[in-house]
């Protein structure tokens, strides 16, 4: 009985010795991951830019005078040849008159001159008069026609000038304030401008890009990396100063061939409609401009990106045999919530996302696909 007992004691302590040894092994930590497989993204670049007038025409008066009346509001839009101020006509139309005075009267006396021309060639055929006298004739009638040219040329003169006399919109578009009043003496295409008119629709974007993106890009086209997105490539989009999107996407028109040698700059120039008058000149832009397609593009949640001690960018991943392994990736650019990644990692690979903490590098761990957190479209959003 004695033994008994001793044996039933025995395996009690056997029994409680390996449910203690079983509770002391760790179970094998969770991770949620992401399976990298390309996919194609449009690489865009966004670049700081200010707009400026798609046309501008800069008002001079074209001869010397008094300005009448001012014949414009300020800040209204107009139209080609609508006046916009009169200049005293009352000086240019005498000289008018004047000239068509002295037209008519050359012309009246031409008559004459060719009737004695006609006749004196009739007498020198005869050789009634010298050969001399012939010549005069004949010089007289050709100065006399002369004298009728240079006379409608002085008439064509004087009347372009009383044309002028009205100062006329040569573009349509919105124009500026005056900077003249009536009564104020104005002279033949004065440095001082009248006025101005600046055509605001459509209206021009100029962006600034660095010759080093600009070589990058190239490359990268030339490398097959990116590829051209047929005719979507030069549509553009636009973010106001209070960032918001401009509802109209624009074209990139040409990218200047100079480079500016202060900032190491070309000039990329962009036209955007603009019928409701949105954008004004000088306005600060941000533009997003369509790079390329990359066909095999690698994206990674941000949050399976972390650093190491000297700020380089890593990433724990789940090999085949179930051990979590660190990675050194190359990354390009944020889109959204993600990192694009041009090296380090290769398609078909898991990405740890979440569980970083428990992970270890060289311990086992159970991968789970990651489920990304989505918020209801008509969550509130919590006042601050």
């Amino acid at each position: 009985m004695k033994h008994v007992l001793i044996l039933i004691c025995l395996a009690l302590v056997a029994g409680c010795e390996r449910k203690a040894a079983s509770l002391m092994v760790p179970p094998t930590p969770e991770v949620a991951t992401v399976t990298i497989a390309p996919q194609p993204v449009v690489l865009t670049t966004e670049l700081p830019g200010r707009t400026s007038p798609f046309l501008i025409a800069e008002i001079r008066p074209q001869i010397n005078g008094l300005i009448q009346k001012r014949l414009f509001t300020e800040g209204s839009d107009v139209t080609t040849g609508q006046p916009l101020y009169q200049i005293d006509p009352a000086p240019y139309q005498a000289v008018l008159d004047n000239a068509q005075a002295m037209l008519a009267r050359a012309e009246a006396n031409l008559p004459a001159v060719r009737s004695r021309t006609k006749r004196t060639e009739e007498l020198l055929a005869a050789k009634a008069v010298s050969q001399q006298d012939g010549d005069d004739a004949v010089a007289a009638l050709k100065q006399a026609e002369a004298e009728v040219l240079s006379w409608k040329a002085t008439v064509e003169t004087a009347r372009i000038n009383l044309e002028y006399t009205k100062i006329k919109a040569p573009i349509a578009g919105r124009i500026g304030k005056s900077s003249v009043t009536d009564g104020a003496i104005v002279t033949a295409y004065q440095p001082m401008v009248l006025a101005s008119i600046q055509q605001l629709d459509p209206i021009y974007v100029d962006v600034p890009q660095s010759t080093a993106d600009l070589l990058r890009l190239q490359r990268r086209l030339t490398d097959g990396r990116l590829t051209r997105d047929g005719n979507n490539q030069n549509a553009v989009q636009l973010i106001l100063e209070d960032g918001t999107k401009y509802p109209a996407e624009g074209t990139l028109q040409f990218r200047d061939v100079s480079v500016d040698p202060t900032t190491a700059t070309v000039i990329l120039r962009m036209v955007f409609p603009n019928p409701n008058g949105v954008l004004l000149p000088g306005m600060f832009v941000r533009t997003v401009v369509k790079e390329g397609v990359n066909e095999k593009a690698i994206l990674i949640p941000q949050q399976a990106v972390v650093r190491d001690p000297k700020g380089n960018p890593m990433v724990l991943i789940v090999n085949a045999a179930g051990k979590v392994e660190p990675r050194m990736p190359t990354l390009d650019r944020a889109i959204g919530d993600k990192w694009l990644v041009t090296g380090g990692l290769a398609p078909g690979e898991q990405v740890i996302v979440e569980g970083l903490l428990k992970a270890r590098p060289g311990t086992a761990v159970k991968a789970v696909p990651f489920e990304a957190a989505t918020k209801p479209a008509n969550t509130p959003v919590p006042a601050r």
